[in-house]
């Protein structure tokens, strides 16, 4: 023995004879981690006649009467490398079997199977007295461990002990049924004839009580069958678990499989009659969760529960409506607008039950949500002309409510540029007015300002509307409506537009002029009474220039921009000139430019969908031909029965001498992989390990990989 660098030969002896009779549980703990790491071999490799004393003790306590005592030293048995201190416990390992209590028995049989592992001379009948242990016992982790040990060590005899007891796989216990899950994915992947026998297990599994089972379960399925029957069978597994699993992470990585599974093509008919059963996973309140789920929905729906899927969407709006606001409410809000919208421009039919639930997100306070909308309606007014009277209808209902100016300026754009009858011409006139107030503006502000004086009698100074107010100090000072910022009376609201305009935003009134611009040219052309042509085009540039003079007048916050009065003026010469030079530019030009623009997007959004899309697999002439049944590894043509044991080790040795290009090419996402693993010890070390990291949101998940090199 050393202790601080200095040797003490007495001190072995000294624990033996006063440490190790102590009969405190505790003390015999600590003292079988003193026993795994101290030195038990003398330096030429020979025992230390010391571990004779050692040896006995240790059969003692395989003999104690308390099982904690036992069942520690059984642990401990499996961890020791020396063959002569085992040789004589044998009898008493064998012994511990019979044990009345479980704790101890399933520690002599993982001793059992460690020693049989390393040493296998000592105890050459482990799997026979390991099997006929498995037959009596009723303790479902003892049989755990036993049926580890002969998944390991006698295949066949746990495949006999499987066959005896398959009608009774569902009662065992999870852990049980996690081994048995292992062994009929490595039995149906080296004999593929046994499939038929031990299938019928698996999907009895699904309906497993653990949800870690009827996930391997499902997995295991996958890969064993690509019948349609067991695909939807795993699939709905994978819903379910999704569903009434609480933790996120869990959610995500089942969802994963789901995208993995609709990623074959032979899978995605199977996965699109599930659709339904797909957005009930939309009752997760996490956003990613929810996220994934509706792109997931979007790929598969198809013609046959379009309908289906858009009802339960308005059902999830509504819900939105009715809960408070949060910051993931209202983005969740956005995921449902922007997938309506997908949803209508895939399937034209669902349009008109959709836009009247979208237009009311144009009055949502969340401003995103709301410009989804109209980049929707925008979209949908142009490609479906036959709802342009639906759209243009329920866009002037929900223009009053609207109450952002971005969303205002849209809304003008699209009604300016698609009206196109006389009376949806003058219903948009007249919600423009309605939203301006009273015309013209400046006189209505003035008026305002004069009656929020106090009861002072008003003074006309050189036509301004004064008043008297008492300063702090009790003297009179005097306040005129040119040169203050008019205060709008308490519980009064101005009207929206108006109130955009007041606050400095006159860029809107630029828009309101433009609308009100090709409005006025389409009446022209549509309308051919020249006395309505004129009370038309007057009515516009009356507002036009009210405007102009609200700007230039000092009652607004900030005053009209240079730009957005030119804009203004040049909106009133178009209407008194009225060329048709001009009148084109309009009513045609315009059209043409928004149609050139969507059908430019629509193009870049097709070949981003394409360059997401798998390319096909091409088979030339004089590429070999690959029999399943003569290669002992199943490539990448037998998608769906490879062995990914076999998978992900090939994938490890990319870039080696032994792989081919064609394997390098075919495994290019395990290579990008490979990228991420970080070397946790150095090579010489006795254990090696390193990590692969995978980071999703706020969540960083290590695969760590060990490997022990015996020497």
């Amino acid at each position: 023995m050393i202790a601080n660098g200095e040797r003490l030969p007495g001190i072995l002896m000294i624990i033996i004879r006063f440490v190790l009779p102590m009969q405190d549980h505790m003390i015999k703990k600590l003292l079988l981690i003193f026993w795994e790491i101290v030195p038990k071999t003398t330096p030429d490799g020979k025992l230390l006649q010391e571990m004779i004393l050692v040896c006995d003790a240790y059969r003692k306590d395989l003999q104690h009467p308390n099982e904690f005592v036992r069942g520690s030293t059984l642990r401990f048995l499996c961890k020791l490398k020396e063959p002569e201190l085992l040789e004589p416990l044998m009898p008493a390992i064998r012994g511990c079997l019979e044990h009345r209590h479980s704790y101890v028995r399933r520690n002599a049989v993982l001793a059992i199977f460690t020693i049989y592992k390393n040493f296998e001379f000592l105890i050459p009948d482990a799997p026979e007295l390991v099997a006929t242990f498995l037959e009596g016992e009723q303790d479902m982790s003892c049989k755990r461990n036993a049926f580890v040990m002969l998944l390991h060590a006698d295949q066949d005899r746990a495949l006999t002990y499987l066959a005896s007891c398959l009608d009774q796989v569902n009662s065992f216990g999870d852990i049980l049924q996690l081994v048995i899950v292992e062994l009929i994915y490595k039995v149906c992947h080296a004999n593929p004839t046994e499939r038929s026998r031990f299938i019928r297990c698996i999907y009895n599994l699904l309906n497993s009580s653990s949800p870690a089972v009827r996930y391997e379960a499902a997995g295991t399925l996958v890969t064993l069958s690509s019948a349609p029957t067991a695909i939807k069978a795993a699939a709905t597994a994978y819903i379910e678990l999704i569903v009434k699993e609480s933790d996120n992470n869990v959610k995500l990585i089942v969802l994963d499989r789901l995208i993995a599974l609709r990623e074959n093509p032979s899978h995605e008919r199977v996965l699109q009659d599930l659709v339904m059963d797909i957005l009930r996973v939309l009752s997760s309140p996490d956003l990613e969760v929810r996220k994934k789920t509706l792109n997931l929905a979007m790929d598969l729906v198809s013609s046959r529960n379009i309908e289906e899927m858009v009802l339960v969407l308005k059902k999830e709006v509504s819900k939105t409506l009715n809960t408070g606001e949060h910051e993931d409410t209202g983005k969740y809000r956005q995921l449902l607008v922007r997938t309506l919208h997908t949803c209508c421009m895939k399937f034209p039919d669902v349009a008109a039950s959709v836009i009247p639930v979208l237009t009311q997100f144009l009055s949502d306070s969340n401003e995103l949500a709301a410009l989804d909308v109209l980049v929707f309606v925008r979209e949908a007014v142009h490609t479906f002309e036959s709802l342009r009277p639906l759209i243009i209808e329920q866009l002037l209902d929900a223009f009053a409510g609207i109450k952002s100016v971005k969303i205002h300026r849209a809304a003008l754009w699209i009604l300016g540029e698609y009206a196109s009858s006389p009376d949806d011409i003058q219903a948009i006139m007249s919600a423009t007015r309605q939203a301006l107030g009273e015309i013209p503006i400046v006189e209505d502000e003035l008026k305002r300002a004069a009656g929020e004086k106090s009861d002072e009698t008003d003074q006309q100074t050189g036509g301004q509307s004064v008043s008297k107010l008492v300063t702090s100090d009790g003297t009179y000072a005097t306040q005129s409506a040119f040169n203050t910022t008019s205060v709008q009376k308490k519980g009064e609201a101005r009207p929206p537009l108006r109130q955009y305009l007041m606050s400095g935003d006159f860029f809107i009134g630029a828009s309101i002029g433009s609308t009100l611009t090709k409005l006025a040219l389409r009446y022209v052309h549509l309308v051919q009474d020249p006395v309505k042509q004129n009370r038309f085009c007057t009515e516009a540039m009356l507002i036009i220039a009210t405007i102009v003079h609200l700007g230039k007048s000092g009652l607004c916050t900030k005053a009209i921009t240079n730009d957005d009065q030119d804009r203004l003026l040049m909106m009133l010469k178009v209407l008194s000139d009225r060329s048709p030079a001009v009148v084109d530019v309009f009513i045609e030009q315009c059209r043409k430019a928004i149609s050139t623009m969507l059908e430019a997007k629509s193009q870049e959004e097709a070949s981003t969908q394409k360059a997401k899309e798998k390319p096909g697999n091409k088979v030339q002439p004089d590429d070999p031909i690959a029999f399943l049944e003569l290669s002992s590894t199943r490539g990448s043509e037998f998608a769906g029965t490879e062995n990914v044991f076999e998978l992900s080790l090939n994938q490890a040795l990319i870039g080696s001498a032994t792989a081919t290009s064609q394997t390098q090419a075919a495994d290019a996402t395990g290579a990008s992989k490979l990228n991420k693993v970080t070397q946790l010890t150095g090579f010489s070390d006795p254990v090696y390990a390193e990590a692969y990291v995978n980071v999703n949101q706020y969540d960083i998940v290590l695969i760590i990989l060990l490997c022990v090199c015996d020497r």
